[in-house]
């Protein structure tokens, strides 16, 4: 079971960070993704990490503004997100799964059989 948390209202440019809280004996070793959907747009994929944290993967649009983390000591994954635009607004969702680090399995919506409930993410611009 997950548990998104950390969305909010900010203004473009600011920073802010979501986390995933999981339950479970094998979040350690799974793969964790967020993903985000827009009003009125399909599911997206953001960013992924391997499950040792040492592996990361991101959307061109995020890249270099957001950061995946994880903390298996914790149960808990993190996603950073800096220089927020208009367009990241959207319901965020992380998700997971022993899944294969290989493309296309990482960025698939299918790959993962746990989700959080969504956090939602709104930048004023």
């Amino acid at each position: 079971q997950l548990q998104a948390s950390g969305g909010g209202l900010v203004q473009a440019g600011s920073s802010l960070t979501l986390s995933c809280a999981a339950s479970g004996r094998t979040f350690g070793s799974s793969v964790m993704a967020w993903f985000r959907q827009a009003p009125g747009k399909e599911r997206e994929f953001v960013a992924v990490t391997h499950w040792s944290g040492k592996l990361t993967y991101y959307d061109d649009d995020v890249k270099g503004r957001f950061t995946i983390s994880k903390d298996n000591a914790k149960n808990t994954g993190y996603l950073q997100m800096n220089s927020l635009k208009f367009e990241d607004t959207a319901v965020y969702y992380c998700a997971s799964g022993l899944t294969l680090w290989q493309l296309p399995d990482i960025v698939s919506i299918a790959a993962y059989p746990y989700w959080g409930q969504g956090t939602q993410v709104t930048v004023s611009s």
